[in-house]
């Protein structure tokens, strides 16, 4: 694997990581495991899929209220076993996390007395080692084995993934380990998987965006990115340029903003038609329940 720097998002403004991953994840959630965890992929049933109100929980010590992020039921391939899938991105270091890591499977065994399958989805800028275990011994026995499943991005090298036509892949090219110098071509290929990709609009905006939060190229990087396209064949070209958010759209607002709203409206639509409780469905998508009923109410009347 080549070496990688350390890429700071040059955003000055307020970014709130979980929510972007957490509203990536939960649309692309099979392609995310297939591509990330193929061993694990191979066994869940997705027809089965079904996400659940976010857990709240108090740290009593630190008295701190601490929100389950993704939160997945599903039923493995050939059997009547469901089981629970835990993701949780985290977006700074934090040397105690699989402690964290232990102390939420533990509430959410306890509360729903399930299997459960705990991961930690690292998006911060450092490459720093964090544990995957929490253990607890006495000098006569193995009290506790507690085991997590990690991905860290920035450990990633970005070029094993171009030529997979996964959207989660693509969206996360922004957040795995490159060089500055790499931008670019890191950009280029980002909108040459999307162009291989048959996605609805709504999907589109919220990949692109996703990515443009984390990698946005300067007028100067974009217009070298360019050149470089026109030297692409003409066929894959015309796709790159015929993509509805294409780098050459002037003027438009910050993409993730539109693909999120346009990707969360899609992902309700389909909640209210499974007929999900208006206040979880709210939960879920961080609506309000009143907006959740409007849409229901369009729902019903179209």
């Amino acid at each position: 694997m080549e070496a990688s720097t350390i890429v700071l998002e040059r955003k000055a403004a307020y970014v709130d990581h979980d929510r972007l991953f957490k509203e990536l994840i939960q649309a692309f959630f099979k392609e995310f495991m297939e591509v990330f965890f193929p061993k694990e992929h191979a066994y869940i049933n997705y027809s089965t899929v079904k996400f659940l109100e976010q857990e709240v929980f108090t740290d009593i010590v630190k008295g701190e209220k601490r929100r389950i992020d993704i939160l997945a039921e599903v039923n493995l391939k050939g059997e009547d076993k469901i089981v629970l899938i835990h993701i949780e991105p985290q977006s700074y270091y934090q040397e105690e996390f699989h402690e964290r890591m232990f102390i939420y499977c533990s509430r959410l065994y306890e509360k729903h007395r399930k299997p459960i399958l705990p991961i930690g989805v690292f998006s911060y800028n450092n490459s720093k080692e964090v544990s995957t275990e929490f253990n607890m011994h006495f000098p006569t026995l193995i009290v506790l084995q507690f085991q997590y499943l990690q991905l860290h991005l920035i450990k990633l090298n970005w070029r094993e993934y171009i030529r997979s036509d996964n959207p989660v892949a693509a969206a996360l090219l922004s957040k795995m380990g490159y060089q500055e110098h790499e931008r670019v071509q890191i950009k280029m290929e980002f909108l040459r998987m999307l162009s291989r990709m048959e996605l609805n609009p709504a999907k589109m905006e919220l990949i692109y965006g996703f990515f443009e939060t984390y990698l946005k190229l300067s007028r100067e990087e974009e217009e070298k990115m360019r050149k470089e396209i026109e030297k692409l064949p003409e066929e894959e070209a015309d796709r790159i340029l015929e993509l509805p958010n294409s780098y050459r759209e002037e003027g438009r607002e910050e993409g993730m903003e539109i693909g999120i709203q346009r990707g969360k409206e899609q992902m309700v639509m389909q909640m209210l038609k499974k007929r999900l409780a208006d206040d979880l469905i709210a939960d879920i998508a961080g609506l309000s329940v009143m907006k959740v009923r409007e849409m229901r109410k369009r729902l019903d009347e179209g």
